[in-house]
């Protein structure tokens, strides 16, 4: 096999292969588009796309696509042939600049919370020269990728992908400002994202057993083995042969595409494993991660595998996350985040880092609501992942630090430590500044932030963009507020940190996020739980939370109604899909076993007792047992068909999607109880009917079978 660093990027048009292909003046001109401080002619997008094309049937493509990110939060595509017609009508590949630039899908059959509609069906994609454009290969088919925006015909942003952007262009004006007021100088600034991709892989035979694994894409019945992940000894252990080939094929197939996978491991979970990237720019890595998805998912099915995305697939293990690790950078390749080696002598990292935890104690509730799904309802606060509740950890070093900020005490040197091992054949390890938290959703961890409370299969822009607006709004305050000072000294720098410190302070918490004291505490503290995502997602109902996200030029007023309609919308409607599918599930398979199982007991009792009876014995006692547990077996059943019965009538008197609010928070609070005590009678005959009477794969199968 060629080295990773031959055939990384290779299906990618990166700025060495543009450099290569295009003219000094437009390739010029294109990296001014690329940092956003010019827009390309006509000509310079005609140059550009012939030179694409080339590029592209050279590696076998027929068609481009415009790629782009609907509110579904899956990628979108519709394939045009380079093919066209001269005026002799003979067939000639070609690729304008105006088909590169902008292309025409349908936009009435997105969802867009009624900022479209049928009868109003124009919408554009845009091309995004900030993210380069690749060929996708599969299959012996090719096709050119342009990674776009999506418009409606009004303006308005139907993706994921354009509030992202634009957050960008808001923290970079704040974090420029920011850093012409400390230190004279004004650099771009942007953010920087690594999402850290946790996921299950099962066989595919029993993947195709399952209907709510197809259906929803978690099990919503299931008894749990005797062995799951109370050992502890799956994390970090050895990757089985058939998964590190899948592993290693999916790798592959993203160093083509310029995706910088750097780790892969078994995660706690039985059959949970993790990959992560390399950092990149916050819309690199965006479109980054949904690529990752995508490939990760049709890689399997070529190795007989699939891959589980649903933040919680199964029931009494730890769920799946997508850790969005968040930091900020200049052009000129400075980490706002990095304490180096004497924090408290880094004014700039501090300025930075406190604008960072005042924007979470300030914007956290809307953050929360970005990660709002019925998947992570699941997750959250279960099985190692964070809770609902937004919190901040710094670690005892950083924590100390802003303590002494905040008591206007000096600041004493804070030396790095070292860990002595007692083994002088060994290095050093030196000491970092911050410790792990695992339990903490909102954690600094060395030189970034880690946000845990992502869900594994969702989208990381719209968290970034949130992360984005709060920190930008955070050092507009800040900056506004050192401005009024007399000068820019250390010491009316700390009078800013000082203020800010105080402020924000309930949000940072160094204890165990997992403790039910901190529930009690959080509230004492004034912190937000928002439990579930109807309530979560009716954050952006509030006048002050519409004034921060259309106050910078983010998000219009239509586009926070279509993303809250949307999301309220697709909550009901999962658990809608998932409510009826449980439904056929009791019907089609569980009770038909049990009725199985239940026959069979109750003819060997019958047998039992003939067989006694024509012997002359007394058998009552050995006929006590087993009719007592004939009426166990008996007694699930009749509790299953009551809460079946009951999970039904609630589905049927369920109110219409177009009521978006009002039929999320009735699937939240009618069916999913419900559904959760069906599922309950189910595990329980589940742990008695006979394992050949069983219909579906079981746990056992799916967690430890691959």
């Amino acid at each position: 096999m060629p080295s990773l660093t031959k055939i990384f990027g290779s299906h990618v048009f990166d700025l060495r292969t543009m450099k290569a292909c295009l003219s000094k003046p437009t390739f010029n001109a294109l990296k001014r588009a690329i940092d956003g401080s010019a827009r390309l002619s006509l000509e310079e997008a005609n140059e550009i796309a012939h030179a694409m094309m080339e590029w592209a049937v050279g590696l076998n493509a027929t068609h481009y696509t415009h790629w782009f990110q609907p509110l579904t939060g899956r990628t979108a595509q519709k394939h045009d042939a380079f093919l066209t017609l001269d005026e002799d009508f003979t067939a000639i590949e070609r690729f304008s600049g105006s088909q590169l630039i902008q292309s025409e899908p349908d936009a009435s059959s997105f969802p867009s919370g009624g900022m479209r509609s049928t009868f109003e069906a124009r919408g554009y994609t845009a091309w995004d020269p900030s993210s380069p454009v690749f060929v996708m290969q599969r299959s012996n088919v090719a096709v050119l990728c342009i990674p776009s925006v999506f418009l409606s015909y009004t303006g308005h942003a139907l993706d994921k992908k354009t509030p992202l952007l634009r957050s960008e262009r808001v923290l970079n004006q704040s974090a420029s400002e920011s850093l012409e007021l400390l230190t004279g100088r004004k650099p771009r600034v942007f953010s920087t994202v690594g999402a850290e991709q946790e996921y299950f892989l099962v066989d595919q035979e029993f993947f195709n057993q399952r209907p709510d694994l197809i259906m929803a894409g978690r099990t919503l019945i299931g008894c749990q083995p005797p062995k799951g992940q109370q050992m502890e000894d799956h994390y970090f252990g050895t990757i089985k042969d058939r998964v590190l080939m899948y592993m290693e094929a999916v790798e592959r197939e993203l160093y083509r595409l310029g995706v910088p996978c750097k780790t892969r491991h078994n995660e706690v979970a039985p059959h949970q494993f993790e990959m992560a990237p390399i950092f990149q720019k916050a819309n690199l890595a965006a479109d980054h991660n949904q690529l990752t998805m995508d490939v990760m998912q049709k890689v399997a099915k070529e190795h007989g595998l699939e891959v589980l995305l649903n933040e919680k697939p199964f029931a009494g293990v730890n769920g799946s996350g997508k850790h969005l690790n968040w930091s900020m950078q200049t052009d000129e390749g400075t980490n706002l985040l990095e304490p180096g080696s004497t924090p408290h002598k880094n004014l700039r990292f501090l300025y930075f880092l406190v604008a960072a935890v005042h924007a979470i104690h300030k914007r956290g509730d809307v953050l929360r609501s970005t990660i709002a799904s019925s998947g992570n309802d699941h997750r959250l606060g279960a099985n190692e992942a964070p809770p609902a509740i937004m919190s901040v950890f710094l670690g005892s070093h950083l924590s100390g630090l802003l303590d002494l900020v905040e008591s206007s005490m000096d600041l004493t040197s804070a030396v790095i430590s070292e860990i002595d091992l007692g083994l002088a054949e060994l290095p050093q390890v030196v000491r970092d500044t911050t410790d792990r938290n695992r339990t903490s959703p909102f954690a600094f961890t060395g030189n970034k932030f880690e946000f845990r409370a992502v869900g594994s299969s969702q989208s990381v822009s719209l968290p970034t963009v949130i992360l984005n607006m709060a920190v930008a709004e955070s050092l507009d305050e800040m900056n506004a507020m050192l401005e009024t000072q007399k000068d820019r000294s250390e010491k009316s720098i700390l009078s800013v940190l000082r203020h800010f410190i105080k402020r924000s302070k309930p949000i940072r918490f160094e204890g165990n996020n997992y403790a039910d004291a901190w529930v009690a505490e959080a509230e004492k503290r004034g912190l937000p739980n928002l439990r579930t995502t109807p309530e979560a997602l009716i954050v952006w109902e509030r006048d002050d939370v519409r004034e921060f996200l259309t106050r910078s030029g983010v998000l219009a007023e239509p586009e926070i109604e279509a993303r809250m309609h949307v999301k309220l919308e697709g909550y009901a409607k999962e658990i809608d899909i998932e409510s009826s599918t449980l439904l056929r599930m009791v019907d089609n398979h569980v009770l038909p076993s049990s009725f199985r199982h239940q026959t069979h007991v109750a003819q060997s009792i019958q047998a039992l007792a003939q067989a006694t009876a024509s012997a002359g014995m007394d058998a009552a006692g050995v006929l006590g047992s087993q009719a007592a547990y004939l009426d166990k077996i008996s007694s699930h059943i009749a509790r299953l068909l009551a809460s079946r019965d009951e999970l039904e009538a609630k589905v049927e008197a369920a109110p219409s999607f177009e009521h978006a609010k009002e039929s999320a928070f009735y699937y939240r609070n009618q069916i999913v109880p419900v559904m959760d005590r069906v599922r309950s009678d189910c595990d329980s005959l589940e742990s008695l009917v006979d394992a050949n009477d069983w219909a579906l794969p079981t746990y056992h199968e799916l967690l430890f079978m691959l």
